[in-house]
């Protein structure tokens, strides 16, 4: 049984359909993508698994256990923490205190015992921004702002990370670094979704691969079928009959170094 289970998801706004009876799954122990072009409904998924978003139709299952009426703080309670792609931080504390009260809200949920692996300053050395503890968050890179989301969901010590965008802002080293670290922390037996544009990072990390097209799950699979799968590579490499339209590359039209680096990760 995996940990987590989306069944036939489907979001509407108006007459537009984000997610499109979507299914899939994050084991436990093991590195999911959720990959896609551009508004492919992958943080709509993000929001329906978290609790922000009801979905118009379909499950989702936690443990087993159907969560898709709960709201956000119960799932919390139960082991669910995620990021964003918009940092989210108390920017006049420091890196410090951000982390001290993410672990002091877990600590006071009722009947909720934090391990000693909650110590602020050892999750901030954990995710490698010890350095930066005495900072004020709206002063510090935004690399080192996505590590500090993360120590703050480690607070919690959850069992599903959803990790949105998470290596925005993160150099090629860092983010080598950052690979090792979601590696460790499956390896606890957590298990790590993560929605990232960096498809060096996703095919090396990831143990399974979930591509959204028009918010419908066009394919799953390990890193070498997802990129051999030739509906993938149309749906980020294909081209249409417009001319200001030449590509769905999912990152910014602007990043060009990157747009040619995603196409030779398909292609290698």
């Amino acid at each position: 049984m995996s940990l987590l289970e989306v069944d036939d998801v489907v979001v509407q706004f108006g007459g537009v359909t984000a997610v499109d009876h979507a299914s899939f799954v994050a084991e436990a122990g093991r590195i999911t993508g959720l990959i896609g072009p551009n508004g492919a409904g992958k943080t709509t998924c993000f929001n329906v698994i978290s609790g922000l978003q009801k979905p118009n139709q379909g499950k989702v299952r936690f443990e087993g256990r159907a969560i898709t009426r709960l709201p956000v703080h119960r799932r919390s309670r139960r082991g669910i923490a995620r990021t964003f792609q918009r940092l989210e931080a108390f920017g006049s504390l420091s890196v410090r205190d951000n982390v001290r009260v993410a672990r002091d809200i877990h600590r006071g949920m009722v009947g909720l015992v934090r391990p000693a692996s909650a110590d602020v300053d050892g999750l901030l050395e954990r995710v490698g921004i010890a350095a930066y503890a005495a900072e004020r968050a709206d002063s510090i890179p935004t690399g080192v702002a996505r590590l500090l989301e993360l120590a703050r969901c480690l607070a919690g010590d959850p069992r599903l990370l959803l990790l949105d965008e998470p290596s925005s802002g993160l150099d090629e080293s860092e983010t080598d670094e950052f690979g090792e670290l979601l590696a460790r922390l499956a390896a606890e037996g957590r298990a790590i979704l993560m929605v990232e544009h960096d498809m060096d990072l996703v095919m090396s990390v990831c143990d399974d691969i979930h591509v959204l097209d028009f918010g419908a799950v066009i394919a799953s699979g390990p890193p070498a079928e997802i990129r051999s799968n030739p509906q993938v590579q149309q749906a980020y490499l294909g081209y249409s009959d417009e001319p200001d339209d030449q590509t769905r590359l999912d990152i910014p039209a602007v990043e060009l170094t990157q747009e040619i680096r995603l196409e030779g990760a398909w292609t290698s």
